[in-house]
């Protein structure tokens, strides 16, 4: 679950799926390592909040293709997207409608009663995290967005012909829910899709984390792009609140309504690969990495958790310093950075290639990837070769398809859940907010 918007982000990503979702570019500095959390603030109520995210088993399969996953990249952050990769999509998107996998061929998976692809686990398309809404509670599945900052659902406003699956929320069987008149959210991008609706305040629980007056952003019309997505009830962003999109007054994010009530201001993720993954709330769990965390400032101007690494290394190479700025963005599951490392990249990959049919480099799914690893603050995160394989691209599991792809016209480089599943992340917030990437035992 991105563009402009802070949930509108999330919408756009609906259109290709939440898990090919590309990662954001942010600015990392250099700050002192922790080894320990923080200090606890003094707060009234203080609490700690973790939870599991959930993974969806019923995925659909035309989500994993990665070009779709590049496609949603470009679509949320409003970046013109290259005439190669508009083709790629046009065509994939037929040969999916048509029964065929991404390379034309027919799809035996397909057929299958019942059958999902092949281990879907290790595309790690998206997680969602049960999310319970109103009085009493109405429970939807929702999409947390580090780079978008509404709280978006599926209601009962939205047009049943525009709704395909998704859990819709009920402002009127909530005891705890009221609309605010006057207040609106309207997002539309350049490829046509749109998203629009209503705002209602009600009371919001994540784990034992409860927020009330919180606001809840309600489609009354959803686009044909987003109705296609079946598998997520909503967004909630957990960027900054100064990318929301409501208007006239915009609101404050669920991260930002809960400060009071946490023992310290800031979330974790702990993304998984190929299993469920953890959100923590107020405090940080030393036992989910080791050594110690390399935080860094955040530039928060425009919403998104931006920092800059400090450089990158490809498998056994030589470390070469390079300021990269981009954001960390859970939204997005693809890590997208400059063109010349890419393609550096790739040239230490056998018959790897940028392939335009695809809008992407793709390269035999049996081939060796060498690690990645990124200069975080004083220290390094390394992402597994393995993570970088996203997806095959044909039945017969011949060809795959780069988690590694070009940023191009984006702007900026995306950190997205490849790079995000191979460390621990700590989002701390305040008047001077970091972030922080520490290593975890794979």
């Amino acid at each position: 679950m991105q563009y402009t918007n802070s949930f509108g982000t999330f919408l756009v990503g609906l259109l290709a799926a939440s898990e090919l979702a590309a990662a954001v570019p942010t600015n990392f500095r250099q700050h002192a390592p922790i080894s320990s959390p923080p200090k606890a603030r003094s707060t009234t109520g203080g609490n700690k909040v973790s939870l599991k995210q959930v993974r969806n088993p019923s995925h659909s399969t035309h989500q994993r293709v990665g070009a779709l996953a590049v496609e949603k990249a470009y679509l949320k952050f409003n970046a013109a997207m290259p005439t190669d990769l508009t083709d790629a999509v046009s065509r994939i998107r037929l040969n999916l409608a048509a029964g065929r996998d991404a390379m034309g061929f027919e799809s035996t998976a397909k057929r299958a009663t019942g059958a999902v692809t092949t281990n879907p686990e290790e595309y790690d398309v998206e997680y969602l995290t049960p999310v319970q809404i109103g009085t009493p509670p109405q429970t939807l599945n929702l999409d947390f967005d580090t780079g978008s900052s509404d709280l978006w659902v599926y209601s009962t406003e939205t047009p049943s012909s525009e709704v395909s699956g998704q859990t819709v929320y009920n402002a009127n069987t909530s005891t705890t829910s009221a609309k605010q008149d006057g207040l609106s959210w309207s997002i539309s991008y350049g490829d046509g899709s749109s998203s629009k609706g209503d705002v209602y305040y009600d009371t919001v629980l994540v784990g034992g984390l409860s927020v009330q007056d919180m606001a809840i952003e309600t489609a009354t019309t959803v686009s044909s792009e987003f109705t296609a997505d079946t598998d997520i009830d909503g967004l909630l962003g957990l960027g900054f609140s100064n990318l929301n999109t409501v208007s006239p007054t915009k609101q404050s994010t669920f991260f930002d309504k809960a400060e009071s009530q946490l023992d310290e201001f800031l979330f974790t993720a702990d993304l998984k690969h190929s299993e469920a993954g953890t959100y923590n709330f107020g405090f940080i769990d030393t036992a989910a990495y080791t050594g110690e965390i390399y935080n860094t400032t955040v530039d928060s101007t425009q919403g998104y958790w931006m920092f800059s690494a400090t450089g990158y290394q490809i498998g056994d190479a030589s470390f070469q310093s390079s300021t990269i700025k981009g954001i960390a963005d859970t939204g997005t599951t693809l890590l997208m950075l400059p063109t010349a490392i890419v393609e550096a990249y790739y040239a230490q990959v056998t018959s790897a290639a940028f392939d335009s049919s695809q809008g992407g480099y793709t390269f035999p799914c049996s081939a060796t990837l060498p690690d990645f690893t990124l200069g975080i603050g004083a220290g390094a995160i390394t992402v597994p070769g393995s993570y970088i394989n996203y997806s095959p691209l044909d039945s017969a599991n011949t060809t795959c398809f780069g988690g590694l792809q070009d940023d191009s016209a984006i702007g900026f480089a995306i950190f997205g859940d490849i790079a995000l599943k191979s460390a621990f992340v700590v989002f701390q917030g305040g008047e001077n907010p970091t972030i922080g990437w520490a290593n975890k035992n794979l």
